[in-house]
């Protein structure tokens, strides 16, 4: 109780807590964990067509082929297809999971909910390293994908522990932290990608062991040092209350609605509504967009798997840069202003990228488009993070995230038959329209 006051009370001064620090390291074992097996799966789709015998494989690429025919996009862009569907399941059940965590840690407290989400992505991995077939990585994506809740659990964290003047930085320590997940996590999967053979043997295991170790590095690691964020005194005591997001996931609208928060005044829940939308309208366009950018270099610039790996490691690296040297040191009255300067700036990013028949059009864009993600993230996450009593951080955060899951399980379905029924100009302009909305909600504002 000592450490929780004494947080208080740098709160209070405007001192940066310590649990920021935590908070950051446990994500970032857990995105490196989480990052890595991106450059692999290619070839775990490639082993799994040849090595698997439950049948699940070819039923699920004869539904994708429909798809894959539907939009027009060639038969090689099946195994693309295909992890796509992986990705929007995953973003999918973040989006189940999100707010029931979010809830159930408004009332249990966060460290217990966060060290069983730790537990069972833990365990998927150990699934992961044991799956003989597509049916038993299934179970484990499925797995895995419902404890990702980690993530908008220590979004809740960060509320508990700062001030006005100090959630900016929390909230870019956090973009930090997804930045060089990102940046580094897909170059340690590349590593076992080159080191191991491929499509015969139980290649795959190396690479899963080693995630099981990121993550139980990161289970030991924040069950010893993270100090309970939420006192008891704080926490709702209305389990039920806090569980009402069950039904927010089935009626959409009252997701959108925030009907399961209640302690808001009437002016700010309007605000926190309108902020929920512009949200997901961004990262619904904006996801679609980021997925088929590996479609575009590969057709129009033949880019292989390693030049954009490049490419994804150039985006991050700018982005924790930027993140870590200005974002993180905004003070509150500019968060708002700079999310909307970063709306702007992906405008002319995507547009540059759907005209881009030369390198250094592409290049230009690319590099708005780190700038833009770099701002747009985390001030949006810390303007969402202002809303809603101690009792109800965890529930706000929770649907905020399930929000943008949502929109990052629809966005690339879209996108993708856009992209191929209509066209990648086509595409990246109407998309590049389209964000003006998120710009206009968000200048009218929050």
């Amino acid at each position: 109780m000592g450490d929780q006051n004494r947080s208080t009370n740098n709160n209070e001064n405007g001192k940066i807590s310590s649990t920021f620090y935590i908070v950051f390291i446990s994500l970032l074992l857990d995105l490196l964990a989480f990052t890595m097996i991106l450059p692999l799966l290619p070839s775990l789709l490639e082993h799994y067509r040849q090595n698997d015998t439950s049948g699940l494989y070819d039923w699920l690429l004869n539904k994708i082929s429909y798809f894959q025919k539907f939009v027009g996009a060639p038969e090689q862009s099946s195994s693309v297809l295909f992890g796509g569907f992986l990705g929007s399941m995953f973003s999918f059940l973040q989006f189940v999971a999100s707010p029931i965590l979010g809830g159930i840690s408004d009332v249990k407290g966060r460290k217990g909910v966060m060290v069983c989400c730790l537990i069972g992505i833990a365990f998927s991995y150990i699934l992961w390293a044991l799956s003989r077939n597509l049916v038993l990585f299934m179970v484990a994506r499925f797995i895995g994908g419902l404890c990702k809740g980690n993530v908008s659990l220590s979004m809740a964290i960060i509320s508990d522990v700062s001030s006005v003047k100090t959630r900016g930085m929390g909230m870019a320590l956090v973009g930090i932290a997804f930045s060089l997940g990102f940046i580094i996590g897909p170059l340690i999967g590349a590593i076992f990608a080159m080191s191991t053979p491929k499509i015969t043997g139980d290649w795959f295991v190396a690479p899963a062991i080693f995630a099981f170790f990121l993550s139980f590095v990161d289970l030991i690691f924040f069950a010893i040092f993270f100090q309970e964020s939420l006192p008891k005194e704080k926490r709702s005591n209305d389990i039920w209350k806090s569980l009402r997001n069950a039904k927010a996931l089935i009626d959409l609208r009252d997701l959108f609605w925030f009907q399961p928060v209640s302690d808001v005044k009437d002016h700010d829940l309007t605000k926190l509504r309108r902020l929920g939308v512009t949200y997901f309208v961004y990262l619904f366009i904006y996801s679609g967009l980021e997925f088929t950018l590996t479609f575009l270099t590969h057709h129009t610039f033949q880019y292989n798997s390693m030049q954009q790996g490049w490419m994804f490691f150039s985006i991050g690296l700018v982005m924790a840069i930027i993140q870590g040297s200005y974002v993180r040191r905004l003070p509150p009255h500019k968060i708002t202003s700079t999310a909307v300067q970063g709306l702007w700036l992906i405008i002319p990013s995507f547009i540059c990228v759907g005209l881009a028949r030369q390198l250094w059009t592409l290049y230009l864009g690319l590099l708005l488009f780190a700038v833009s993600t770099a701002l747009v993230v985390p001030c949006m996450m810390t303007m969402a993070s202002f809303y809603g009593s101690p009792q109800e951080k965890g529930t706000v955060m929770g649907i905020f995230r399930s929000i943008g899951a949502l929109a990052r399980a629809l966005g690339p379905i879209f996108a993708s038959i856009s992209f191929w029924a209509l066209g990648s100009t086509f595409t990246y302009l109407s998309g590049a329209l389209a964000l003006l909305c998120p710009v206009l909600l968000l200048k009218n504002k929050v």
